[in-house]
C-alpha cells in the first residue's frame, strides 16, 4: 500500500511521503563509488550497504559515531530484512564494520554503539579490538512485550567507547532537570543546590548511565516515523551534545529514518548518515527539511534535559526564556562552547 494512502488516526503524527515527495527526495540521495572527500558527503544521506560506503570515506573525518545497527534478530526492514545468525557470525560482521569505522574516525573521538542484552557481550568484545570502552548505557525505553515465563524486555544497552585518552565530554550541556522531593535549604533558608519556582521545584543533576526518561517515538510526536526501530530524537541529543561540538561531524552508518542527522542539524553539529533502504532514506530527508524550520527536540528545553511529564513546566520555562528555549539549538550550542572539556 503506498505510504501516504495508508488510513491514520486523526490525531497521528506519523511522518509520511507522498509518492511525489519520494521521487523528488530519491534527487537528493548519494551512492559512492569512488573515494570522497569530506564536503563531497558532508550534511547529505548516502543511499548505500555501510560496509560499502565507508570504504569511501576519507580516513579520520568524523569527531563521533553514534552507531545502531541490526540487532541479531530477525526483523523486516521495509523491503529489507535482517536474519538471526549465530553469535560467532553476528561477532564476525560486527567486527567488520567496527573495523572499517575505526579508520574514519579522528583520534579525539567518540563512538556510541546501541545493543540489546542477548548481542550486548557481542558488541562489547568487537569494539574492545577497536576502542576503548569506558561505559554502558542502559535505556529502558519503556516498551516490549509481556512474557509468561520471562522478565518484560524493556532495555537496551548503549556503550561508550573513545578512540583514545583524548575526548571530548560536555557534562553541563546533559545536565537533567529533575522534581525536587525533599528539598534540603540553607540556614537562611535558600535553596541548597536546587532552584525554586512558581511551577515546582528542581534540581540539576548530573547524567548516569541509567536514562529512565525517555520513550520510544510513538504516533503522537511528531518525529515518528514508521521505521520499526526508531531511536528517539531526545536519546540521541543527548549522546551527540556529551561527546561533541559546534561544527564537528557526527557519523551513522545505519541512520534508518534520520534521527542522528536530524539532531545534528538541530544542535549545529554536521554530519554523514548511510542507509540502504531507499524508503528510510527519503524520511530522513523530509525530516531534514522539516527541521529547517522546527528545531525543538522533545524532552529538551531551556538548555537542560527534563522528566517525562513536565511538558506544562517546560513551556512556562519557554514564555519566560524565549531565546533558549525556541529549540534550535542555541542554548545547547552556548552550553557546549562554555563548558566543552578534553579529559
Amino acid at each position: 500500500m503506498n505510504d501516504a494512502a495508508r488510513i491514520r488516526a486523526p490525531l497521528n503524527r506519523t511522518i509520511t511521503l507522498t509518492e511525489r515527495e519520494r521521487a523528488a527526495y530519491i534527487r537528493e540521495l548519494l551512492t559512492l563509488s569512488r573515494p570522497v572527500s569530506l564536503d563531497e558527503v558532508c550534511d547529505r544521506i548516502v543511499r548505500q550497504d555501510a560496509l560499502v560506503a565507508l570504504t569511501h570515506l576519507p580516513n579520520e573525518c568524523a569527531d563521533l559515531a553514534i552507531v545502531d545497527p541490526p540487532y541479531n534478530k530477525s526483523k523486516q526492514f521495509n523491503e529489507d530484512c535482517f536474519s538471526k545468525t549465530s553469535a560467532e557470525e553476528y561477532a564476525a560482521w560486527a567486527d567488520s564494520w567496527l573495523r572499517l569505522l575505526a579508520d574514519k574516525m579522528k583520534p579525539t573521538a567518540s563512538i556510541y554503539i546501541c545493543s540489546e542484552w542477548q548481542s550486548s557481550a557481542t558488541i562489547q568484545n568487537a569494539a574492545t579490538r577497536h576502542f576503548n570502552v569506558r561505559n554502558r548505557i542502559t535505556w529502558e525505553r519503556d516498551k516490549g512485550r509481556g512474557a509468561k515465563r520471562n522478565w518484560k524486555n524493556c532495555a537496551e544497552d548503549i556503550w561508550f567507547c573513545t578512540k583514545s585518552e583524548d575526548f571530548t565530554f560536555n557534562v553541563d550541556a546533559v545536565k537533567l532537570s529533575r522534581r525536587v522531593l525533599a528539598p534540603y535549604r540553607e540556614r537562611d533558608g535558600a535553596p541548597k543546590d536546587w532552584q525554586e519556582t512558581d511551577r515546582g521545584n528542581f534540581r540539576l543533576t548530573h547524567p548516569s548511565n541509567l536514562w529512565t526518561d525517555i520513550t520510544v517515538p510513538f504516533w503522537s510526536m511528531p518525529e515518528n516515523t514508521d521505521h520499526p526501530t526508531q531511536k528517539p530524537e531526545k536519546l540521541i541529543a543527548k549522546l551527540m551534545l556529551a561527546s561533541s561540538r559546534p561544527g564537528d561531524v557526527v557519523l551513522d552508518p545505519f541512520a534508518g529514518s534520520g534521527t542522528t542527522a536530524v539532531v545534528a542539524k538541530k544542535t549545529g553539529r554536521r554530519f554523514i548518515a548511510i542507509e540502504m533502504d531507499e524508503l528510510y532514506c527519503c524520511l530522513a530527508q523530509k525530516r531534514l527539511d522539516k527541521a529547517k524550520t522546527d528545531g525543538a527536540i522533545q524532552g529538551y528545553a531551556d538548555g537542560v534535559f527534563w522528566e517525562r511529564n513536565t511538558l506544562s513546566a517546560q513551556k512556562q520555562t519557554s514564555k519566560r526564556h524565549p531565546r533558549e528555549s525556541r529549540g534550535d539549538g542555541q542554548t545547547a550550542l552556548f552550553l557546549a562552547q562554555q563548558s566543552s572539556d578534553r579529559v
